[in-house]
Formats: structure tokens, sequence, C-alpha cells
């Protein structure tokens, strides 16, 4: 059995039973507007939110980029999709030499899509910093339906001294924030 509701000026709608033994229940909001039960969302609307924190001490000494630990995977519905990423990497840190500076930097997968920080810390005096951060806001367009994974790395630009994430611990916990936006 069918129901067919007729436009008030034009056009009709018709609500079909399932092809399929059982109850099918659409529940509607009791607002008034448009119901989207299928397609795409509307350009610029946020389809789905991934968020991840880190908040492990994590150093490195050495000219070569390692995880931070800071990551999240998202797997986009449609491929014309776009992703804000947002990241506060909290925690920044370097000993007292003189030379030791941090370069940050954010990948998709396992390219890199943007430098956060080129030498962050360098000073040309043995000062020790602690405790800033790093944010960012990018909207990446990974044009995929796959899973697809952000995180950052970071180095030791000049390989003097140690540079630091998440110095305190879990009182310098990192978050990112993975927002799926509608094309």
């Amino acid at each position: 059995m069918s129901i067919v509701l007729v436009g008030s000026t034009s056009g009709s709608i018709t609500l079909q039973e399932p092809a399929v033994a059982g109850t099918t229940v659409l529940d509607l909001p009791a607002v008034s507007g448009t119901v989207l039960t299928t397609g795409s969302p509307q350009s610029g609307g946020v389809v789905q939110v991934v968020n991840a924190t880190y908040g492990t001490l994590v150093s490195n000494s050495t000219t070569t980029y390692s995880d931070t630990g800071l990551t999240a995977t998202i797997t986009p519905k449609f491929a014309s999709s776009k992703i804000l990423v947002l990241v506060s990497q909290n925690g920044i840190a370097k000993n007292n030499d003189q030379f030791a500076d941090l370069g940050l930097k954010l990948l998709r997968n396992s390219s890199d899509i943007i430098v956060l920080a080129q030498a962050w810390g360098y000073s040309a005096t043995a000062l020790a910093w602690q405790g800033d951060v790093i944010t960012t806001c990018y909207l990446d367009s990974p044009a995929t339906t796959s899973a697809t994974t952000y995180k950052t790395q970071f180095r030791n630009n000049d390989g003097f001294g140690i540079v630091y994430v998440q110095y305190n611990g879990a009182s310098s916990t990192s978050t990112i924030t993975l927002m799926e936006i509608a094309a």
C-alpha cells in the first residue's frame, strides 16, 4: 500500500512500503523545514567530527622528524568533502642548549601538508623554554573516501640539545580535531 501526499500547488510525494518483510519506522522531527533522509548534506555543512588527544612527553635530539604521538583518523563519507584540521600541539619546550630549536609539521598519511613551526625556540642564548603551544587551522582536500590519518611530527632542527612536546605530560595534552565539511 502506498500513501500519496499531494502538494498544495503542484507535485506530490509517494510513501512506498519497503520491499522486505518487517516494520520500518521513519521518525520525522517536530519542526518545519527540510528533512534530509538520503543524499548529500548542504554545502559547508559538517558531516562528521573526529577528535583525539595525546598527553605523554616525547623528546627528540635528532634532525629526523618523528611522531609527536598526536594522531587522528577520519573516513570521509564523500570524496568531494574538505577536512578541516584543528591542531593544538601543547607543551612545546627545549633544554638550555642555545642552538636547540624545534621544527613541527602536519602530515596526511605519509605526506607533508604544512609546516607549523620552522625554528621554534631558537634564541642564540642558553635559555630553556617550556610550555608553549603551536596551533593551526588547515583546510585539506584529500579527495577520498578511504581512511585518512592526520598527525604531527617534530625534530630538533640543528641537532643540538633536546626539544620536547607535551612537556608536562597530561597537563600539556595536545589535541587534534578533524571535521568533514561537505563541498
